[in-house]
């Protein structure tokens, strides 16, 4: 398969070089990912000043293009210029930290995955409980490499990918596999005000660890409990259900 790589922790990351270093083997791959970390910017992209790409090559056959904007116009600018042919697959990670519940709207890990399959194309999101380290990454880059080839077989609905986490244990002591709907359990925010040495305020946003206590097969759920988590995710969020009372309330 010709498969396109990315990330939001940026070209260097350890778990976009595990995907690299698993899909290199059998496939035909590139790599564009940010030129440096841009997690939690979302679905944003650039449109107010030139994007830059910068080809690397970092040894041990690693190399990529590095773009400075974000996940998302990396797979734009992948798509529209830089390669000769549509990708078969789109896979984003392995981004340490999981991707679950209402995080899904801010990561942009997930981003990525969702702006492929706005083109038509298959795509992956992954993302790792734990920071992560060598051996795991391999691990989660060998369990998505074989993953990735039933997805191929099968292929994905137009506007849907597969938002994939993994829990913080080695992928053979996993409980197994669930597929599951997102979390969207609200979670404890807050705002901590300090103030500058030039007495002027300033706020440090942060929060506690998301909960999944009201759904049990919630993709939070999964992950707390060892299995590794895939949820298909739908770029259409209409809710449909309230499609027919606004026709009521307007009419």
């Amino acid at each position: 398969m010709r498969i396109l790589l990315t990330n939001d922790d940026g070209i260097f990351a350890g778990g976009l070089r595990a995907l690299y270093h698993a899909f290199s083997k059998s496939h035909d791959v590139t790599v564009v990912a940010p030129d440096r970390e841009r997690s939690a910017i979302g679905h944003g992209i650039t449109l107010h000043r030139p994007l830059r790409t910068r080809r690397m090559e970092t040894g041990n056959g690693y190399c990529g293009y590095a773009v400075d904007g974000t996940p998302a116009d990396c797979v734009k600018i992948a798509v529209l210029q830089i390669l000769e042919h549509k990708p078969d697959m789109v896979v984003s990670g392995i981004n340490p930290g999981a991707n679950v519940g209402v995080n899904i709207n801010y990561s942009g890990t997930v981003a990525a995955a969702k702006e492929a399959s706005l083109y038509g194309i298959n795509a992956i999101a992954v993302s790792i409980q734990s920071a992560g380290d060598n051996d795991r990454y391999a691990q989660v880059a060998d369990y998505v490499e074989r993953f990735s080839r039933k997805v191929a077989e099968k292929g994905l609905p137009f506007g849907t990918f597969l938002n994939v986490n993994f829990p913080d244990v080695p992928v053979n002591e996993t409980a197994g596999t669930r597929v599951c709907p997102q979390g969207v359990e609200p979670f404890a925010e807050y705002m901590e005000k300090r103030i500058d040495p030039r007495n002027r305020p300033y706020y440090w946003q942060g929060c506690d660890a998301q909960t999944f206590t009201s759904n049990p097969d919630a993709d939070g759920s999964a992950v707390a409990g060892n299995y590794i988590a895939i949820s298909p995710i739908k770029c259409d969020t209409t809710d449909y259900d309230l499609m027919g009372e606004l026709e009521n309330l307007i009419s």
